[in-house]
């Protein structure tokens, strides 16, 4: 698996930061965010889709991932759309 860095969040410092990255075998995208909290997990589980079971498969987790990172989410999905082609 080859990783492309898309981007860290500048204002967490040097001792962990949320991250961006993109497979570039897969396009699928990577991301390093803040452990969800209990609250914030269970309202995932209240806001469960349609037709699924509620809860949080052991193989998942919720992150939470910071609003003022979106355009590196944005920078990764066109990266990933390019790395599809």
């Amino acid at each position: 698996m080859a990783l492309l860095f898309i981007g860290i969040d500048p204002e967490t410092g040097q001792s962990g930061s949320p991250t961006v990255w993109v497979d570039t075998d897969t396009s699928d995208l990577v991301l390093q965010g803040y452990i969800a909290d209990d609250r914030t997990r269970e309202r995932c589980v209240q806001n469960t889709a349609p037709g699924h079971d509620k809860g949080i498969p052991s193989h998942e987790t919720v992150i939470r991932f910071p609003a003022h990172l979106v355009p590196l989410l944005r920078e990764a999905c066109d990266a990933a759309e390019r790395a599809a082609l």
